[in-house]
């Protein structure tokens, strides 16, 4: 960059990174690349390229990726991990990440706008942020564009289901009481599960938390406590103001700067890279999976910037092939495989049983003391279930999600048992692409006994449903993706993938649409645990 142009760009910096006026659309873009470098310059470090062949290639680092490549590589196996994303760092101090109500490239993957929950549209320039919201016909899906995955942009709630909801989605294929005695527990293990502190709780920042737990009361629920993955050390430094607020500023969904929420890249990454067995590769897309006549898989691959420019592309091979790209990036890799002749023995059940868990977000409004300040705090302290609706449904605490300054609103994320409505994946082979098939309905169920509760809750506490300007009740999205790949149907009850030896299914597209009432990222988990261990048993 010429001396005076970074001086230019430079004098615009402190402006913000969506600077209307005079500028050129090439100032504009020279601008905002720049800014973005300033910001994250440990987003554009290269990439060296992966070596031709890994005895094990993982694709994506989310819950089930990162689970495979640490075990793999704790029993000695050259992995290779890639991930379309960027690796991001994290700061005590500095604004790595954008904010919910105020986002600008570095929140969303490779788009220009956004329509947030109160309507309000939101344009910024394309970049690869973090988080992917994709938008098919009748549902916007939400999921993780980085290291790390879906633990980036969740809110850390983990929560394993009834015994009950549990046999009912997976019957024999697996057993409850296994995941319960030794893989959900291993899990929280790894992963430093707890629920909020009562000092935390009782903070200005989580009075929306109190207040919560009040009007539920009020309706005649106790409000059980849910198991998080917030380091609330971290959250007791934003409080005492030797760290930058993060978690009690409301970031979650696009970030925690911080490292407030002990996502993937601070436990099962950081130790599978430790191990020296294997590594990571940020900003490598993969397009495509095939066989060769020798038995090993075969991964089409591009290499890009952070802004989506194409930087290479070439083919990796490796003896064994675990999907963890989430269950839209395997679902899409299978469909893919199957109809274009790749993958020619995948059976019938590759692309179905997809489902959106249920999900949706609440408000109650009215209650101008749910949160003083700017901001309420992202942790969730506590859930309801009720399950005399019709349909199992549950609600827990959550910020209030994308609105902006404390209006007083107390908001929730509802997730209902729905084993009903279902969606599925087909190809269309002009665009060589794979699309999402969701109802129009789909989310109708859920969404009716979701409504009823919230009317419950605020006929009893003296809240009002919803807020101008806003949905009561949003269930156009889901930020629980599952299915596609189902265990037991596309895979055996380990995930290993019918018709194909050393292939494996490690993430969401082995449940079938929904984890019963409950977040899904610990029973992912669990299973990617569960399936790994006898995996490494019995395929090595």
């Amino acid at each position: 960059m010429k001396r005076r142009t970074f001086l230019r760009l430079s004098a615009g910096a402190g402006a913000g990174l969506l600077l209307p006026g005079a500028a050129s659309a090439a100032d504009q873009k020279l601008r905002f690349d720049f800014q973005y470098q300033n910001a994250v310059p440990e987003v554009f470090a290269s990439t060296p390229k992966p070596p031709s062949y890994s005895t094990a290639i993982v694709i994506g680092s989310g819950f089930g990726g990162a689970i495979s490549a640490l075990r793999l590589a704790q029993a000695g196996i050259q992995t290779t991990v890639l991930e379309r994303g960027m690796r991001w760092p994290r700061d005590p101090q500095r604004q790595i990440f954008t904010t919910d109500t105020n986002p600008d490239g570095r929140g969303y993957w490779h788009r220009n706008n956004i329509v947030l929950f109160d309507y309000k549209p939101c344009f910024f320039n394309y970049f690869g942020g973090i988080f992917d919201a994709t938008d098919y016909a009748n549902i916007q899906v939400w999921r993780g564009a980085c290291v790390g995955g879906g633990s980036m942009v969740y809110t850390g709630c983990m929560i394993e289901p009834e015994q009950q909801y549990f046999e009912a989605i997976f019957g024999n294929t697996v057993s409850y009481d296994e995941l319960h005695q030794i893989y959900y527990p291993r899990v929280r293990q790894m992963l430093r599960l707890s629920t909020m502190p009562d000092d935390i709780y009782n903070t200005a920042p989580f009075a929306h938390s109190r207040i919560w737990d009040s009007q539920v009361r009020a309706a005649g629920y106790q409000p059980y406590l849910t198991d998080s993955v917030f380091n609330w050390d971290v959250v007791r430094a934003e409080l005492d103001g030797s760290s930058r607020p993060s978690a009690t500023a409301g970031e979650s969904n696009l970030g925690n700067s911080n490292g407030a929420k002990y996502d993937l890249n601070q436990n099962y990454l950081k130790l599978a890279e430790d191990s020296g067995y294997a590594t990571i590769y940020p900003g490598i897309q993969v397009l495509g999976i095939s066989r060769d006549q020798d038995g090993r898989y075969l991964v089409d691959v591009k290499t890009m910037d952070p802004f989506g420019k194409q930087l290479d592309s070439y083919t990796l091979a490796s003896d064994y092939l675990f999907l963890g790209a989430g269950s839209i990036g395997t679902s899409e890799l299978l469909v893919r495989a199957r109809a274009r002749g790749d993958l020619a023995n995948l059976n019938e059940h590759i692309g179905e049983g997809w489902g959106t868990n249920g999900d949706s977000a609440v408000i109650r409004s009215g209650t101008p003391d749910a949160g003083p300040g700017t901001q309420q705090g992202t942790p969730c302290r506590s859930g309801i279930t009720d399950g005399t609706l019709g349909l199992p449904t549950t609600m827990e605490n959550w910020y209030q999600l994308q609105v902006g300054p404390n209006l007083g609103i107390c908001g929730s994320l509802g997730m209902v048992f729905d084993q009903s409505n279902r969606g599925n994946f087909s190809y269309n082979a002009n665009s060589d692409s794979v699309t999402l098939n969701w109802a129009k309905n789909g989310n109708d169920d859920a969404k009716s006994v979701t409504t009823e509760l919230n009317h419950k809750i605020c006929d009893a506490s003296g809240a009002r449903a919803g807020f101008p300007l806003t949905r009561e009740v949003n269930a156009s999205f889901t930020a629980h993706p599952l299915g596609g790949a189902v265990i037991g149907k596309a895979s055996d009850s380990y995930g290993r993938v019918l018709g194909y030896d050393k292939l494996y299914v490690m993430d969401g597209a082995g449940i079938p649409g929904t984890t019963g009432a409950v977040n899904p990222s610990l029973t992912i988990s669990a299973l990617a645990e569960r399936n790994i261990e006898k995996i490494l048993q019995t395929d090595f």
